[in-house]
Parts: C-alpha cells; sequence; structure tokens
C-alpha cells in the first residue's frame, strides 16, 4: 500500500512540476532550442505520459481506504459540483484566457457570464471539482489526485495572469482591473441561461457517467 501511494504521489507531482515548468520557466528556452511547434510536441508528449502515470498509479492504489465522510459529505460534493460545471461550460465562450486570435478583443471587453465570478473560472471549476471529492474523504489516491489537480488549477491560474500580462500586455492587465482572481459567488446567480443551461447539462451527464465509468453513483442520481 506505501508503495501504490508513493508512487502515486510522484506521478502527481511529474504531472503538475512539469506543466508547471514548461508552462512558465522552461517554455522560452524550449521555444528557443525546438521552435513553437516542437514545444507544442514536446509538451504534449510530456503532458500525455504523465498523466497516464497518475492514471496506472491511480487504479494501483487502494479503491476506499479512508472512512468517508457519509451521507453529508456525498451532499456537500453534490453542491459544489453544480457551480463547478456552471463555471466550467461559461469558460468555454469568450475566455481571453483560451489561444484564440480574438483574446486581445475579448480582454478588452466589459466582462459578462461567469467573468462576473473571476476570470478563472474554468480553473476555479476545476478546483471546486477536486475539493467536492476531497470532502468524500473515500480514499488517499482520490484525496491525493484531488489535491494535485487543484493545486494545479489555482496556482497554475495565478501563474497564468503573469504569463498573460508577458504576452498581452495592456489588453490582459485591463481583463484584470475589470475581473477577480477571488470569485464573487453571488454573481453567479447572473451568469446568463447559456452556463447555466450547459452547465445543468454537465452536471447531470457528468455525475450519471460516475456510475459506469467509476463504479459509484454520484449527484443526484446517488438519491434517485
Amino acid at each position: 500500500m506505501e508503495f501504490e501511494l508513493a508512487q502515486l504521489i510522484a506521478a502527481n507531482v511529474a504531472f503538475v512540476g512539469s506543466h508547471f515548468a514548461m508552462s512558465h520557466p522552461l517554455r522560452a528556452p524550449m521555444v528557443g532550442a525546438l521552435g513553437e511547434r516542437g514545444f507544442q510536441l514536446v509538451y504534449i508528449v510530456v503532458s500525455i505520459a504523465t498523466l497516464y502515470w497518475v492514471s496506472t498509479a491511480f487504479k494501483a492504489a487502494p479503491a476506499a481506504d479512508l472512512p468517508g465522510s457519509g451521507q453529508a459529505g456525498w451532499i456537500i460534493a453534490t453542491f459544489l459540483t453544480l457551480p463547478a460545471m456552471i463555471l466550467f461550460a461559461g469558460s468555454l465562450f469568450g475566455n481571453p484566457a483560451l489561444p484564440t486570435p480574438m483574446a486581445d478583443q475579448q480582454a478588452r471587453a466589459k466582462p459578462s457570464g461567469v467573468f462576473k465570478v473571476t476570470r478563472h473560472p474554468m480553473m476555479w471549476g476545476f478546483a471546486l471539482w477536486a475539493v467536492s471529492h476531497i470532502t468524500l474523504w473515500w480514499s488517499w489516491r482520490t484525496t491525493i489526485t484531488a489535491l494535485a489537480i487543484a493545486i494545479l488549477a489555482l496556482v497554475g491560474a495565478h501563474l497564468q495572469d503573469r504569463k498573460k500580462e508577458r504576452l498581452m500586455g495592456e489588453a490582459w492587465e485591463q481583463w484584470e482591473a475589470k475581473t477577480s482572481y477571488w470569485p464573487h459567488w453571488g454573481a453567479l446567480l447572473s451568469a446568463g441561461w447559456l452556463p447555466w443551461g450547459l452547465g445543468l447539462v454537465f452536471f447531470a451527464l457528468f455525475s450519471w457517467l460516475h456510475l459506469p465509468l467509476g463504479g459509484i453513483a454520484a449527484g443526484v442520481w446517488r438519491w434517485l
């Protein structure tokens, strides 16, 4: 058991650490040595390889070696997952953090939808999803991997601000002045029909898939 968990920790450290390293301090020298396409290829290969290591180490670790937080934990996890899905759904539209030709224009626009909550809705969505799994206190393998995802999301969002300031300059500085790293949760209610509608679809779909893929009923399906 100790070996399996140590391997899982090492895999998660490799996945998160390589992502941070290649996205920030190593990006410029790697692009200089390999070119942009070469860098992207190495980035993808390393990300897939370390993620595969996480997956295999996760499967090898014990499945239910913690007592769990009971019904209360499942209720809390379900309520955390809903805003996570809404934030994630809304982040797919009009997001200047995504590498698109419209990023500069989007950063100069007035924040709308989930961007009134935070300028990093995708990252906070991942973080909430991770915390929902930690709340269940189901197994060490879930807790370790979810913690790694939360760190990757929230520390990554902070580092992304610094990178975007260098790459986008004044446009991103304007975006930072109009938005917040820390979520203003009250603004989620006025995020609009698209994030809420698509978020509810994601919430229902992914929680339903939890049983056939993970073997455990989750979300509202746990009580239906």
